[in-house]
């Protein structure tokens, strides 16, 4: 079917957008208010191209009829369409910052870091800079990156970027980095042994079960439990809390506050939380 086959005038009814909020706070536990309605209609609109279905509400009712292996894609790309993926290398400096701090003092063993929410990369490779910068190459830490997001997972295991890329010094994309040359000239490319410590996984925090191995020692979860209600942020907060270490530290985003939280993290700096 062309993209002239949706027309972007058809309803967009307020069912439809009950019926949207009710699936996507079920899967991924992303709470839309009513103010989400023009964009989630812009991003459905191009998985209606995408499938060849002519209405928001032929799409939903198709959606949830997706039955095995199929279904389970379909079901994916509904949540992709639907997620936010907002980063840049080395946002919000100041956590990166009290990272390198926080990474010296605990040097003396084996560490695992987790970035809950990687998106296209930048984050988790940030996380890998300054540990190299911090305890150099050597260091004994692990990285797991991990997104609801299949797309955006793809994107940040190529390890590519354009060179100009916002939040990266010079300093930075010189010593980390490699120039891409002739048809890759202006994009750059993570170097091996820091691609090398991070692994990607797809995982979604809204799983019953969080298998994701030893213990961590410290945790990213930045400017994601913004989307979440509290009853799902007070679910998630209590999953992480069984996979930190007694003392690990958790970086949450500067709109992000979990004081109500307190028989399970207390605030030891700038949205950093240490687990009680």
């Amino acid at each position: 079917m062309s993209s002239s086959a949706v027309d972007p005038s058809l309803r967009f009814s307020q069912a439809d957008f009950e019926q949207v909020r009710s699936l996507i706070y079920q899967r991924a536990g992303i709470s839309l208010n009513d103010g989400k309605h023009a964009m989630v209609y812009s991003r459905l609109s191009r998985r209606l191209r995408e499938t060849g279905q002519s209405t928001v509400t032929g799409y939903l009712q198709w959606l949830q009829a997706c039955k095995g292996a199929a279904g389970e894609v379909e079901w994916q790309e509904f949540v992709n369409c639907l997620t936010t993926n907002l980063t840049s290398f080395f946002r919000e400096d100041h956590h990166f910052q009290a990272l390198a701090d926080d990474l010296r003092e605990r040097a003396a063993r084996q560490l695992r870091i987790w970035c809950s929410a990687a998106s296209t990369g930048e984050e988790p490779y940030s996380i890998a800079m300054t540990v190299a910068e911090a305890l150099g190459s050597q260091a004994q830490v692990s990285i797991l990156a991990s997104d609801i997001d299949t797309k955006v997972l793809a994107i940040a295991q190529r390890g590519v970027y354009e060179a100009g890329s916002r939040g990266l010094s010079t300093e930075r994309m010189l010593r980390h980095f490699m120039r891409g040359k002739g048809a890759n000239a202006g994009f750059i490319r993570i170097k091996s042994e820091l691609a090398r410590r991070v692994e990607f996984r797809p995982f979604n925090l809204m799983n019953h079960s969080w298998s994701l191995g030893e213990p961590f020692d410290l945790i990213f979860c930045r400017n994601v439990m913004i989307y979440f209600d509290a009853a799902t942020q007070r679910q998630v907060l209590q999953q992480m809390h069984g996979v930190l270490r007694p003392g690990g530290l958790l970086y949450v985003g500067h709109s992000e506050n979990f004081t109500e939280s307190r028989a399970l993290f207390r605030l030891r700096g700038k949205t950093v939380y240490q687990r009680v």
